[in-house]
This record gives C-alpha cells, structure tokens and sequence, in this order.
C-alpha cells in the first residue's frame, strides 16, 4: 500500500484556522485576539499571493510530477481551497462580531458614518480636510475605458453614486484607502471614559458628498474590496544585469501579477460588484469571496492601545541572561558557550557582541548573514560603526527574502555608502543560513567567536518570535562558518565540495538532508535490535516526501517519533506504523519559530538547532545550517524545553490525518508551555 500524505496547502490552511482558534478563544486577553484576527488574515493574503498563484499556474501543466509535487491534482487542491476559506471566511465574521460587543463592554466602540455624534461629525470633517483630503483621488469608472491599475496589499473603495432625478441611473467610482500615508485607525473625541475608533475608510465614506460635490450626486452606497495578486516573479537571465537590477525589475513585473482573490464586502451594490469582476476578468474558477464590510484586517495587528491596561503576567517580560551580568559579552562567550531562547532571553547581547566588536580595537573582522532586517536595525547600525572604527565588515544580504526584496535593496544601498562589503550569495540558492563570525588579534594569535541562529537578526520579531541562538567560539564551528562566507565571497559551480569539508555544522543543499538521514537510520537501527530509539523533532513546516518517508520508516521500526510543527504538516500515521507519531502543533501569543533536532543516539544525544524546515526547498535549494549543541548543560536545557512544549495541554493541537485541530487533553492540570518555559529559564537563571 502506497504511503499517504496530505497536501501541503490544506495542511497550511488547517495551521491558520489554529490562528483563528485562538481569536475566538474566549480565555485570550480581547487585545490578542484582535491581533490574531489580523494575523490569520495577513497569513491568508499571503497564502494567495504565493501558493494559490502557483496551483493556478501548475494547472496548465497536467503531468505526473507535479501530481506528486503538490500530493493531488492541483485544480482538486484548489477546489478544497475555496471551501475551506469560504467557511473560515464565516468563523472569520462570527469571531469578530463577539468581539465587538465584548468590546463595548469595555467600552470600545467602532464608529461607523451612521453613529456620530455632533462634535464627532465636526472632527471628521475636519480631519478629512486637514489631513485625509489630499491622499484620496477618485477614479472614474466606465464600461469602455481600462479598469485602472490596482495595487496589491491595498484597499479599495468601490461606490456607487446616484442623482435623485435619475433614479435608475448609477455611476461607479474606486478610491484607493491611504492607510499607509494615512494609518488606518482615526481615534475620535469621546466622553464617559468611552474610546472611539474609526476606521479611514469611515472618514473617507463620511465625506463622499464633500468629494464628488462637483457632479451633483445625492445617494451613495460605498463598500470595500481587495485584490490579491501573484507574487512572483521570474529573474530574467540577462549576464549583463545584476542580481540587484533583476530583482528591481521583478519588484516592477510583480505589480501587474494576475488575480488570484477579489474579497469584497457582502453588501456591495450588485451591479457595482458584476462590474468589478467582469473588468478584473474574474471568473467562477477565481477565488471570489463574499466578506464582511471590513478587509485587508492585516493592519489590526497594529490595533490602537485602547482597552484598559492589561497587566501582562511575569511570563510575558523578556529578562537578560544572568550569565552576562556585570561582564561583557565578548568575554562570555571566549569562555563557554551561550544558548539563548527568544523572546524569554532579551535580544540585547546580541547586539552588545558587535557594539563591543565595532568598538574593540583588536577586532579585525565581522562576518554575518542578514535575510530580514529589522527596519531601524540595531544590528546594522553595530555594523556600520564597525565599518567606521576601520573593521572589515561582510554582510550576506538575501536580496531574494520574499516580501522584504525592497527593504533589502535599500539596505544594500546603504551598506555600500558606508563602506561595508555586500555579499550578494550564489545564483538559484537563497541564502537562509543564520550565521556570524567575528575575529581578533590578540598577542599575535586569532581568536574566532560569533553566533548561529534558527531565525532572522532582527531584534523586533525577536520579541514576539520563538527562536534559539547559540553564541560560541568553537573552533570547529567557527572554521565552517569561514567555508561558507568563502563559498559566498567567490561562489562557484563546484562549490558543493567546500560545504561537504566542513566537519561541525550541517549544510544545505544536500549535505544536511544525507546526515538526518543517517541519524534516522541509527534510530531504526537501534529499535531492530531492541534498544532505545528516540528523535524529536521541532519544525515551523514539514513537507519534504523524502524524509517525511524516512519518519514512516522510523515508526515502522518502532522508533519513538514526537513532532512539533508550527504550521505545514504532510505526514500521516500508517497502519503499518509498530509505534505511532506523536505529533503536535503549539499556536500561542509568541510565534514558534525554532527548528530544534534531537536524536538519542545510543545514549549521546545529539541536538541541533537549524535555520532549515523540512521543506524540499530548504534542503535542496538553499543555503542553511544547523548547529550541534556540544555542552552537556544546553543540551540539557534543550532537551528539557522540548518536553515541556511535549507536555503542553493548552495551547498544543494534536496533528492528524483529518486535521480536525482537537486540543491536546490529558486530563491534568493545565500546562502551557510559553508560560512554563518561560518559567523553566527564569529559574535556571536565578541558579546559574
């Protein structure tokens, strides 16, 4: 019998309706689970930029292979797509409603044009005047003229106007909602210790009689949309452009991707609605979602600080690692390794080991890798006083990290301005490897220290995402990290020999995939001959068929298999299986984000943290790392924050064929396990 697996997109679409569970989780502070309404719905543009995009142009290309790509046909996929969303759309809607009127209850209210109050109108229309007017232009639309360029990620406003002498009669205007030059939340004055919030497009729609005041109309109806487009893009394979030319000109091409989502307010005007679909050449295959009368609620993310101050528990405050205390970091880490574990772990010694670095006369060099950058980074600015104190600095800057290629273009421009050499990686591999490696002279001897991360060098999404870090001056491990940024400062076809030299951490492509293979291996052979057999693994995604194949033989074996997985999750219990999967997903106020592996290796235990999913892209087409955690006191510390996430009967779903996201429940005493690492550390802490 064939193994089975389930399709990558369904599996991502059962991670996001984790996202919405915990908006509509009544036990969830009102402030969060507005946040998570706006995450679920910023995951969903994305989902539809990228994935949908690809299933639509993988349907014109009927073959075997890309069968067994996507695990089912793709237009089956986008099928269950549509019916998932569809009824998620609902949730969606129900899950917001509750909590408007759990927030009147703190009074918080959203006003709409219908519910002002006199002063209310009067600071409406003047903020129009004085700050809205001069972001909106109207656009005039007509049934033999182009539909106008819409933008992707932007909100639109479609109306529909009337003059009471021609009762019949309706013209058709879009507005682009400025939320970005704008913000998209206007605070009105209040009274009674209420908080009032408007939404932009309130103000815009207030305001319509003031806007088309020229042409006479006197009934409007105004309703919002979206469109959701392709995001990608092809790099042209002209040699005389730059990586960094290509992707300026992909940046441009993305722009006029096609639609895969049009999310329009229920409500709409019909004969609006047809027009709109017919000029954006919508069909009934397209995605065409009914919503309510808010969209792109990606922005309440960033929902106004209204509600009564919520005293966040101990639990939620990140504390710095005791063993820096009173020393410097440089000076730590020269002695022993150093694991740190985001967002509990204070993101500052990190940026303190290269201000000290960039301040530090015997410090000759500082190599790192950057993938997203925060937008005021920290770590740039460490970097570029480097630069400026006479330090040789190298930066591997991912201009290809999707999504941030923009904000990577700008930050290239400006390294290159201050003098700090920009790698720009090897054609076809993204560069995903979190990796830094600084050196010194010190009585004419080089000493090498630096860290390996599981995520980005950004001390913003630190504070909300589940990462580990390891600061170490391994030699082996810093005598590898030296290969790769030689491998990205003259990347060559035959590259692939100089990653397989290195002896410490597990590379991508190919070199990483072979070793969890063989660690697998050991476990299967160890449970043959009767012995232990364990391996945890810990991934945001798991969908590579190779070693999800692998995990079956395992099980098969008998091995002892637990999985964390955040989101995407392709494997399947078989009924061949000696010992079932136990697989699990935690979705919680911090997003986990680490890739953790530990197999028990005959008693040896051998952990690594990587920056890799097991994902066939990041295996195959990337560059990654993983690191081994050597000292016996983080392994320990490793192995012990894994149980506790194994434990957790709060936050944790269990992972199945059906994906029916059921709560992990054991009857004990309730056990979340943010709050109980957090806890765990905050103790080892107050020991050590």
């Amino acid at each position: 019998m064939p193994a089975e697996f389930n399709p990558r997109d369904i599996t991502w679409l059962a991670f996001n309706e984790r996202v919405l569970q915990e908006a509509m989780d009544p036990k969830v502070p009102l402030h969060l689970r507005i946040r998570f309404l706006g995450i679920f719905s910023n995951n969903l543009d994305e989902f539809f930029r990228v994935r949908v995009a690809g299933l639509k142009r993988a349907m014109d290309f009927k073959t075997k292979f890309i069968t067994e790509s996507f695990y089912q046909p793709p237009s089956k996929i986008l099928q269950t797509i549509n019916e998932i969303v569809l009824r998620q759309q609902q949730d969606f809607d129900k899950t917001w409603k509750k909590i408007q009127m759990e927030m009147s209850s703190e009074n918080v209210f959203i006003r709409t044009t219908k519910n002002l109050t006199e002063d209310q109108k009067v600071f409406v229309w003047r903020y129009f005047d004085e700050i809205v007017e001069s972001n909106v232009i109207p656009i005039l639309l007509h049934e033999n003229s182009p539909m106008p360029y819409l933008r992707d990620k932007s909100l639109y406003m479609g109306v529909a106007m009337r003059r009471g002498d021609f009762q019949y009669a309706s013209n058709y205007a879009i507005i682009e909602i400025p939320s970005r030059a704008v913000g998209r939340f206007v605070l009105l004055p209040s009274e009674n210790d209420e908080k009032n919030v408007m939404l932009l497009e309130d103000v815009i729609a207030f305001n319509l009689p003031h806007i088309f005041s020229y042409f006479g109309y006197d009934e409007f109806q105004a309703h919002c949309f979206k469109v959701t487009k392709d995001a990608e893009f092809d790099l042209d394979n002209d040699i005389k452009t730059t990586l960094a030319e290509k992707i300026e000109k992909g940046i441009k091409s993305r722009r006029k991707g096609k639609p895969t989502r049009f999310v329009f307010d229920r409500e709409m005007d019909k004969a609006l609605l047809e027009f709109l679909i017919r000029k954006l050449n919508l069909s009934k295959k397209d995605s065409i979602i009914p919503g309510g009368k808010i969209h792109n609620f990606r922005h309440f993310m960033d929902f106004p600080k209204v509600f009564k101050a919520y005293s966040a528990p101990l639990e939620r405050t990140s504390f710095d690692h005791t063993v820096f205390a009173d020393n410097r970091v440089t000076d730590v880490i020269l002695k022993t390794d150093v694991l740190l574990t985001f967002p509990y772990h204070a993101y500052t010694p990190v940026i303190d080991l290269l201000r000290e670095a960039a301040m530090d006369p015997d410090v000759r060099s500082i190599q790192i890798t950057a993938y997203r950058l925060a937008s005021h980074s920290k770590i740039a600015n460490a970097l570029i006083n480097a630069v400026r104190n006479g330090k040789d600095v190298t930066v591997m800057l991912e201009l290809r990290a999707r999504f941030d290629e923009e904000s990577n273009l700008e930050w290239k421009d400006i390294f290159e301005q201050e003098g700090v050499k920009v790698l720009l990686g090897i054609p076809n591999k993204k560069v995903h490897a979190k990796l830094c490696v600084i050196k010194k002279r010190v009585h004419n001897k080089t000493l090498q220290y630096g860290f390996v991360s599981t995520g980005n060098f950004n001390e913003k999404t630190a504070k909300i995402y589940g990462d580990h870090l390891l600061m170490t001056a391994d030699r082996g491990i810093m005598a590898d990290i030296n290969k790769v940024f030689n491998v990205l400062r003259k990347p060559k076809h035959d590259f692939l020999p100089v990653l397989k030299s290195c002896k410490s951490l597990l590379l991508s492509p190919e070199f990483m995939r072979e070793r969890i293979s063989e660690l697998i291996d050991r476990e299967i052979a160890e449970a043959k001959a009767g012995r232990k057999a364990e391996m945890i693994i810990k991934t945001n995604s798991l969908s590579d068929r190779q070693l999800i194949s692998k995990l079956y033989d395992a099980a098969q074996a008998g091995v002892t298999v637990k999985l964390i997985v955040r989101g995407i999750y392709c494997a399947v219990n078989q009924k061949s299986f000696k010992r079932k999967i136990q697989a699990i997903s935690i979705v919680d106020e911090y997003l986990e984000h680490a890739r953790v592996m530990y197999f028990y290796g005959k008693g040896n235990e051998d952990i690594y943290i990587s920056s890799a999913d097991w994902m066939t892209r990041n295996l195959d087409y990337r560059i990654e790392a993983a690191v081994p955690i050597i000292q016996k006191n983080l392994k320990k510390e490793i192995k012990d924050i894994l149980d506790i996430q194994l434990n957790d009967n709060v936050k944790a779903r269990i992972l199945d064929k059906k994906l029916r996201n059921e709560y992990v429940k054991n009857g004990g005493v309730e056990y979340r396990s943010q709050i109980e690492t957090y806890r765990y550390l905050k103790e080892l802490s107050l020991k050590s």
